[in-house]
C-alpha cells in the first residue's frame, strides 16, 4: 500500500491540531500590554505544544520518507499516534488556563508520554512491514531519544502533583533533546543506492 494518503491525511491532522490550539488562545480585553499578562500561561502552554506538534510532524515526515509501502498495521499505528496528539489541544488547554496546576500537567504528561508511545508503536509496525534488516531499521538504531523520553514524561507526571513547576522544566527539556536535529534518517537516506 502507498503512503502518500497516510502522509496527507497526517499532514491535514497535525495542521488542525495547530489551529485548534491557536483559537483557544482568546484575545484579551484591554488595550495595554499589562492585558496579556494573564495570558502568559495559555501562551506558554501553546508554545510548548506548538514545539511538540512541530517535532512529530517532523520526525513523521522523516520517518515515512524513510519508509517502504505501509502495512495495515502501520495505518492503525499511525492513527493511534494521532489519537493522542489529538489530545494536545484539549491538554494544553487546560494546563495554561489554570496556570500549569497538578492535575493538568500530568493529564498533559501523560499525553505526551502516551503520544511517545504511539510513536515508538509506529515505528515497530514500519519496520515490521519492511522487515528487520530494512534500512529504516538500520537508520533507527537504537533511537535513544526515543528510550529516554517516556521516563522523563513519567517522572513529569509523577512531579506535577508535588512541584508542577519541575514537570514543566521536565516537558520543555524533553523538547529540547528532540529539537537537536537528528541526522541519523537523513544520513541513510544519502546512502542508499540510487
Amino acid at each position: 500500500m502507498r503512503k502518500t494518503r497516510l502522509e496527507a491525511f497526517s499532514d491535514g491532522v497535525l495542521a488542525i491540531i495547530i489551529t485548534i490550539m491557536v483559537l483557544e488562545m482568546k484575545v484579551p480585553h484591554g488595550e495595554s500590554v499589562g492585558s496579556l499578562l494573564p495570558l502568559a500561561p495559555v501562551f506558554l502552554s501553546y508554545v510548548l505544544s506548538f514545539v511538540y506538534v512541530g517535532i512529530y510532524w517532523n520526525n513523521h515526515h522523516h520517518l515515512l520518507h524513510m519508509a517502504g509501502p505501509v502495512s495495515g498495521g502501520s495505518l492503525w499505528a499511525n492513527l493511534h499516534l494521532l489519537f493522542w496528539l489529538s489530545l494536545l489541544p484539549f491538554a494544553t488547554g487546560w494546563m495554561g488556563e489554570n496556570h500549569f496546576a497538578a492535575a493538568p500537567s500530568a493529564l498533559y504528561g501523560a499525553v505526551l508520554l502516551m503520544a511517545a508511545v504511539a510513536y515508538w508503536l509506529l515505528q515497530r509496525a514500519l519496520i515490521h512491514a519492511e522487515g528487520e534488516g530494512s534500512a529504516l531499521a538500520r537508520a533507527l538504531g537504537n533511537d535513544w531519544k526515543g528510550k529516554v523520553s517516556p521516563p522523563i514524561y513519567a517522572l513529569g507526571i509523577a512531579l506535577s502533583f508535588h512541584a508542577a513547576w519541575m514537570s514543566q522544566l521536565l516537558y520543555a527539556g524533553a523538547a529540547m533533546l528532540w529539537l537537536v536535529p537528528d541526522r541519523r534518517i537523513e544520513r541513510a537516506l544519502r546512502d542508499l543506492p540510487g
